[in-house]
């Protein structure tokens, strides 16, 4: 993390009128409790109205407001392609998020910098998907987001269909192609599904608990496991 990230996060953290001793904030941020003593310090100096001290913890007085947010103009294209590009490829519900955020960012940009939004001249087609596979998308992320166990009619590359129980634990986008990653309970092994193969989706009200051996992080480590062990595979046949 940049420093001036961090001191941005250490603002926010005292917002809140708590008292907050160092060594919870340097737990937050991963760095030392000296690290955090001198970006205090640097904050104070600056003028931003923090109370305390070491040992006893530290508090931000009321009334406080921080500046308006200055982006660079890479970053400003990095904002604006995003969300163009979740507005030609994401969920109904993401569309709207996406849209709003840049009337926020707008808002708060100063002047010289808000003609840099419609200036960029980096665009994402709106093509490719149709209302229901927006709405699919939502409501994959949906069940995501509540750990809610679905139920999905799922048709294969071959055209066979078959009906699966599913935890759901993510979504990847691989560029007009939506996958669901998730734990199947027929095949009790990880799984990703196909948006556009999903023909029926419902949900089960049924909440699945977080399992380390079935989650999203495990189901990455064997997928980077299997790529390294392809990557090791074509090296020995080429070596031959």
């Amino acid at each position: 993390m940049r420093r001036a990230d961090r001191l941005f996060q250490i603002v926010q953290y005292l917002r809140g009128g708590r008292l907050t001793t160092a060594a919870s904030l340097a737990e937050r941020l991963e760095v030392s409790e000296r690290t955090i003593y001198r970006d205090i310090a640097d904050l104070q100096s600056t003028g931003v109205p923090i109370d305390g001290e070491a040992g006893i913890g530290y508090i931000m007085r009321s009334g406080f407001d921080l500046p308006p947010l200055m982006f660079t103009r890479d970053e400003i294209v990095a904002l604006v392609t995003g969300a163009r590009m979740v507005k030609a490829w994401g969920g109904t519900s993401m569309i709207a998020a996406a849209e709003e955020a840049l009337i926020k960012i707008e808002a708060v940009l100063p002047e010289i910098d808000r003609n840099r939004v419609g200036d960029t001249k980096v665009f994402a087609p709106r093509m490719g998907l149709a209302g229901q596979a927006r709405e699919l998308i939502d409501r994959c992320e949906v069940a995501v987001e509540r750990r809610e166990v679905i139920s999905i009619e799922y048709e294969d590359g071959d055209g066979s269909s078959t009906h699966r129980t599913v935890q759901p634990l993510g979504l990847w986008f691989w560029g007009k192609v939506w996958t669901l990653v998730g734990w199947c309970e027929l095949r009790d092994d990880f799984r990703m599904f196909r948006l556009d193969r999903i023909v029926n989706l419902e949900p089960t009200g049924n909440i699945y608990q977080p399992n380390p051996e079935r989650s999203l992080e495990e189901f990455s480590r064997q997928e980077r496991k299997r790529y390294q062990a392809h990557i090791s595979e074509i090296k020995d046949q080429k070596e031959q």
